[in-house]
């Protein structure tokens, strides 16, 4: 299902529920409303601005409907996820088969999912006109489990062909960063619903490993689309943004709806993450042996605007 991305990122907002729509109300003067949507429409809300409110029943609606709620930090990271507890018929079996998975498959799993994300990678280095080569000698060198982090390898490399020497990624930084940012959370809430809706967990990762992150197999499973940000980015640089306003935000926003090529023909990102999440809950149950990864390549409507340009 492709449903729309809703930001909220003006102060002064209140949230409710009222018969199958979210309305979002002004908290001054005459608290006019400012708009309604069908929650059945909605795919992820974003909460990106202070001084918001929001009712506990719209909350349990969005979350009957596995629709992530975000609530943003400063640097548009996102700072926590509202998440429902149950997303699956077949939930409690999905659980057990993820978490009494092996250790070889696991390994196995995220090989493969850090060729996608190297492939995708060299696919946004290509289409700039950047050296694409380097990305794509290091996916042979990938093992099971990549014990030689071959994937932070590409990352290292990747960031100053795509971007300049001088760039630096950093979650807190300004300018490009908070572009970043904005994208991955963004990336980050689709992948999440994903995953919910396939019946998985989101803590019980394949390869991120940090105690403190409740959404490691989210972070794993976005991988392989981060490069889709990064491209889209580039691309807004280049017609002279460089900061995060409401434009470049809807410009990157929509980069989820695009197009990829898939073994099943174009299929949307947002869908690519839902097929995704399904294909390994698949796996994990015995009845697939591989992921559903997008093929090697960009999003159609992206290629062809950087063409254009």
């Amino acid at each position: 299902m492709i449903g729309r991305i809703v930001e909220v990122a003006d102060d002064k907002r209140h949230l409710f529920l009222s018969r199958g729509f979210m309305v979002v109300q002004d908290t001054e003067g005459e608290r006019k409303e400012l708009g309604q949507v069908p929650l059945d429409d909605i795919a992820a809300v974003i909460a990106n601005a202070h001084g918001l409110s929001y009712t506990n029943n719209l909350l349990v609606a969005l979350a009957e409907r596995c629709t992530p709620f975000v609530l943003c930090a400063a640097n548009h990271n996102a700072a926590g996820m509202i998440l429902p507890i149950e997303g699956n018929y077949q939930q409690a079996k999905r659980y057990d088969a993820q978490i009494a998975t092996t250790q070889p498959l696991k390994k196995r799993l995220w090989a493969d999912i850090a060729k996608s994300k190297l492939q995708q990678q060299a696919a946004a280095l290509e289409a700039t006109g950047a050296p694409h080569i380097p990305l794509l000698a290091l996916v042979r060198k990938v093992r099971s489990g990549d014990p030689d982090n071959i994937e932070a390898q590409g990352a290292r490399r990747y960031w100053g062909l795509l971007f300049g020497d001088d760039f630096r990624r950093d979650q807190k930084g300004g300018g490009l960063n908070t572009m970043l940012n904005y994208g991955y959370t963004v990336l980050r809430a689709t992948t999440a619903r994903a995953v919910v809706a396939a019946g998985l967990h989101p803590t019980i990762g394949l390869h991120h490993s940090n105690e403190g992150n409740a959404m490691r197999l989210v972070d794993d499973l976005m991988e392989p689309f981060r490069p889709i940000i990064d491209l889209k980015v580039w691309q807004l640089l280049q017609q002279g943004e460089n900061t995060i306003t409401p434009e470049t935000k809807r410009e990157i926003v929509r980069t989820l709806y695009d197009d990829m090529q898939t073994n099943a023909g174009a299929t949307p990102v947002m869908v690519c993450t839902q097929k995704l999440a399904t294909s390994l809950a698949q796996v994990f149950m015995g009845d697939k042996d591989k992921l559903d990864l997008p093929l090697p390549g960009l999003p159609l409507s992206l290629a062809a605007s950087m063409q254009e340009n």
